[in-house]
């Protein structure tokens, strides 16, 4: 049965304490919030404390959740999870990228032949891999898709700060691509 509800019925029947609800909630979205967190935080096992306590919160306040059509109740808890990882970053006291030494990026980009014969395991290992700051930047821009301006209120930082963390974690994984190609070819 719960699994057929749709979004705003299951966020109205968890709001009203069905514990079903709360299962299948649970359920659905516990793996998507899992791999957000991981995006940000790199960590597998603070990845999943913050999944735990990102759906913890969606819970406690889901009777807050104003529906707004298909996909946004995943972008509510998507939202609460992003918000856990940002705020676990600036306790973690991130690793500072200076911007000082800003050099334009001269590498190529990658074709997309090249990108698609990359195991997504590696991409996604390579962007762990970043400092802090440089995969925040980069998970919130180009996957979350926020602009700069939005980047810089988020971290206390500027909009120009925000292109320049992003430019040097572009570079940083280009430099990991063409060495993966490299190696791939031999």
């Amino acid at each position: 049965m719960y699994k057929d509800l749709d979004e705003q019925e299951l966020a109205r029947h968890c709001s009203q304490g069905d514990r079903l609800a709360e299962d299948e909630l649970y359920r659905r979205y516990a793996a998507g919030v899992y791999t957000l967190c991981r995006r940000y935080i790199g960590d597998d096992d603070e990845a999943k404390d913050l999944m735990q306590e990102s759906l913890i919160q969606a819970l406690d306040k889901v009777q807050t959740f104003k529906y707004s059509g298909k996909g946004s109740l995943n972008g509510w808890i998507s939202r609460i999870a992003i918000n856990k990882a940002l705020n676990h970053l600036k306790r973690r006291r991130w690793r500072t990228v200076s911007l000082d030494l800003w050099s334009p990026d001269t590498l190529p980009e990658p074709t997309e032949q090249e990108l698609e014969s990359i195991p997504q395991e590696k991409l996604l290992e390579w962007i762990s891999k970043l400092p802090d700051m440089r995969r925040t930047v980069f998970n919130l821009y180009c996957i979350d898709g926020y602009s700069h301006g939005e980047i810089g209120n988020m971290l206390g930082i500027s909009e120009k700060g925000s292109a320049g963390v992003l430019a040097k974690a572009r570079k940083q994984l280009k430099e990991e691509i063409k060495r993966y190609l490299k190696d791939t070819e031999s």
